[in-house]
């Protein structure tokens, strides 16, 4: 087949969608030789969208100029009123470039999607929205009602959704009765850039940034969910109850609740205690996890996040949330908390920090769960259901 490869919101302060994003990417130049499809990239013009086209090697590239006030209303309405499609029967802008190029399936590889009649294949990253609808970011200013439309109809139609874990395929199947046999388990990746990095000068980094030894690192974007408040209090707890002073190091882009997260730090006296260094280079990020005690994420979303497999690859201890999927995708390779409590939180800092066995044990069992699944092994699963659609894409030309 002839695949368009959906490529928006690329830039490194996305986090996780970017990193996740750039190994597939990157995997899928490295792998599409093996391949019998055709692959274009078609690129978003959105900001952060690569200007240096040589990480897809030999795969052509179609620049996808971003979408005019007009066509965005047009995009709105089309998914909001039954009378509007009756009247609107224009393919999207998407749609018209993708045709142009031959495209007979498309892989939609981030977390957007467009609107589209050829079938797809889209990668499903949480639907949390619905599991936790009371967080801002996924309900303020139309956000919920944005993305239930967006679901509702994009998965609904997919030839294949994709999930990380049985948890994710559970969520997928029940709240948007998609069949079972539409839905592929392909385990999130361990991030390359965790898996090929070298040991580096510690010094340096806790030099750059005027850190001490032994922090908890906390990788996460400032949003409500990722929870700081909570491990906060328990970093306080430890201080004020067990008399460990454990500094906590924080990065990541700003997702609205930064100003919040460090007034809290400063009323809880951890001003001091507490470093907010925003978002970071990646190799600053690589340096900082292999100096850790241990990275806590403790975020209430699930079913997979990538931060805890970068900890693994990187030699660094993990605490994470006990979220549904948590235990699928991180096993006993970390220990895992409830992320409602600061008491269970501080149990689990108190008992890696006097422990160095138990360190040592969790950082062996990390690294083993690290190997096991990389960004070519899903890029090799993803071809594998590209074959299995082949024979019935070919029932129909255009």
């Amino acid at each position: 087949m002839k695949v368009g490869v959906w490529v928006a919101g690329f830039a490194p302060e996305d986090g996780g969608g970017y990193t996740f994003q750039a190994d597939i990417l990157d995997s899928l130049a490295a792998l599409a030789g093996e391949s019998r499809h055709r692959f274009t990239i078609l690129l978003s013009g959105q900001r952060g969208a690569p200007s240096d086209h040589r990480r897809f090697g030999d795969l052509k590239v179609v620049p996808v100029p971003g979408l005019s006030a007009i066509e965005r209303a047009a995009e709105e309405l089309y998914a909001d009123s039954w009378l509007f499609r009756r009247l609107w029967k224009r393919p999207s802008r998407i749609e018209v470039i993708a045709r142009a190029e031959g495209a007979e399936f498309m892989w939609f590889v981030g977390p957007t999607v467009v609107r589209i009649d050829l079938p797809y294949m889209l990668v499903v990253w949480d639907l949390q929205h619905r599991l936790q609808p009371w967080f801002p970011e996924v309900s303020r200013e139309d956000t919920w009602f944005d993305r239930e439309r967006r679901f509702a109809w994009h998965l609904r139609r997919a030839a294949a959704v994709v999930v990380g874990t049985n948890a994710g395929r559970q969520e997928v199947e029940q709240l948007y009765q998609v069949p079972a046999d539409h839905i592929k388990l392909l385990p999130h990746p361990t991030p390359s850039f965790a898996l090929r990095a070298s040991e580096g000068d510690g010094r340096k980094i806790l030099a750059k940034f005027d850190l001490p030894t032994g922090f908890l690192f906390y990788p996460a974007q400032f949003w409500p969910h990722k929870n700081h408040v909570n491990l906060l209090l328990a970093v306080q707890k430890l201080r004020d109850e067990e008399g460990l002073v454990i500094p906590l190091v924080c990065v990541g882009s700003d997702g609205g609740n930064h100003s919040h997260v460090e007034r809290l730090a400063k009323t809880l006296g951890l001003a001091e205690q507490v470093r907010i260094l925003g978002f970071v280079a990646q190799e600053d990020l690589i340096a900082l996890y292999q100096q850790a005690l241990a990275v806590v994420y403790v975020s209430f979303f699930g079913p997979e996040n990538l931060p805890p497999l970068e900890a693994f690859a990187l030699g660094c201890p993990v605490i994470a949330a006990m979220v549904p999927g948590a235990e699928e995708q991180l096993g006993e390779a970390a220990l895992l908390v409830d992320p409602r409590s600061p008491d269970e939180i501080a149990r689990a800092i108190k008992s890696l920090q006097g422990d160095a066995s138990l360190r040592q044990t969790l950082v062996g069992r990390g690294r083993a769960r690290a190997a096991r699944w990389t960004a070519r092994d899903f890029v090799r699963g993803a071809l594998s259901i590209l074959d299995d659609f082949e024979p019935v894409r070919r029932c129909w030309d255009r």
